[in-house]
């Protein structure tokens, strides 16, 4: 498999996409660094108590590395869905796979060595990216906006931020096993939404105290669960479980309702599965 991961290495690296992404990520955090910059120089020129000024802190720096969080997820999970998608099917289109399934190589591990190569860079981007983030937060603007983590917080929040683009190229391999390169980035790009709006849904649901709503949220959680990361990897890192006032301290991107451990078993069995489905799919699939 290591010589397919080398080739998928090499065909990341040299699509435009990818050099897009990379520098609209630096963009990105370099405004988010400006941001950082500004509001912590707004709060340490700004008159008050102490207390006040500690409030305002945990207030606006829980909120600031939130939303962060949010956009570098989507970011990374944008990049997940674009470069993988057609990693089997635009071959197969293009027929240029044809020269691979000539020789002795079964299909499993043509599939498999895609997915170690597919997976391992974005585990490593999302790694940059997550720590990018953090980092910004601690050190830039003088630590007046920094969130107060521990080492073994930032290791479980990095650990669920980074497994959300492994289940994406589970997935995509999947959908690229069967469909076209269009058809499945537009199949994935709208489970990925319907995920995110059925998180925020069950947020409000449990605010309000309405059953349903949160309903409809597990629901869109089973059917593609990369939401609960989202919301695993910031209860991991602000240490806000079972706490009833982390909406309003975390905003529109917190989590009143965690993601339970059966949950996050499901979402591995879910990619576990996927995977085992885009090989057996990939065996049969005429080319």
């Amino acid at each position: 498999m290591w010589p397919i991961m080398k080739i998928t290495y090499r065909e990341m690296l040299s699509k435009r996409i990818f050099a897009i992404t990379v520098l609209m990520s630096l963009a990105f955090l370099v405004l988010f660094g400006v941001g950082t910059s500004y509001m912590a120089k707004e709060m340490q020129g700004s008159p008050g108590i102490a207390g006040d000024f500690q409030m305002q802190k945990s207030f606006f720096s829980v909120q600031l590395l939130g939303m962060g969080l949010y956009f570098g997820s989507f970011i990374t999970a944008l990049l997940a869905i674009l470069s993988s998608v057609g990693s089997i099917a635009s071959e197969v289109e293009s027929h240029q796979i044809d020269t691979w399934l000539a020789r002795s190589l079964p299909r499993s591990r043509y599939l498999l060595g895609k997915f170690g190569g597919l997976a391992s860079m974005l585990v490593l981007y999302a790694i940059l990216m997550f720590l990018g983030l953090l980092g910004i937060n601690r050190f830039v603007g003088g630590g007046a906006l920094a969130v107060d983590v521990g080492g073994g917080q930032v290791l479980a929040a990095l650990g669920f931020f980074a497994l959300m683009p492994v289940i994406l190229v589970c997935v995509s391999l999947l959908l690229s096993s069967i469909t076209t390169t269009v058809t499945g980035g537009i199949i994935l790009i709208i489970l990925y939404g319907i995920s995110f709006i059925g998180g925020f849904i069950e947020q409000l649901g449990s605010i309000l105290g309405e059953q349903t709503l949160i309903n409809i949220g597990i629901v869109s959680s089973l059917l593609f669960p990369t939401d609960s990361l989202f919301r695993r990897t910031t209860i991991a890192l602000f240490d806000t479980a079972d706490d009833p006032i982390s909406f309003a301290s975390q905003g529109f991107f917190g989590s009143t309702s965690a993601p339970s451990d059966a949950m996050l078993v499901y979402t591995l069995i879910y990619g576990a599965a996927a995977l085992w489905l885009a090989v057996r799919m990939f065996k049969r699939r005429d080319v």
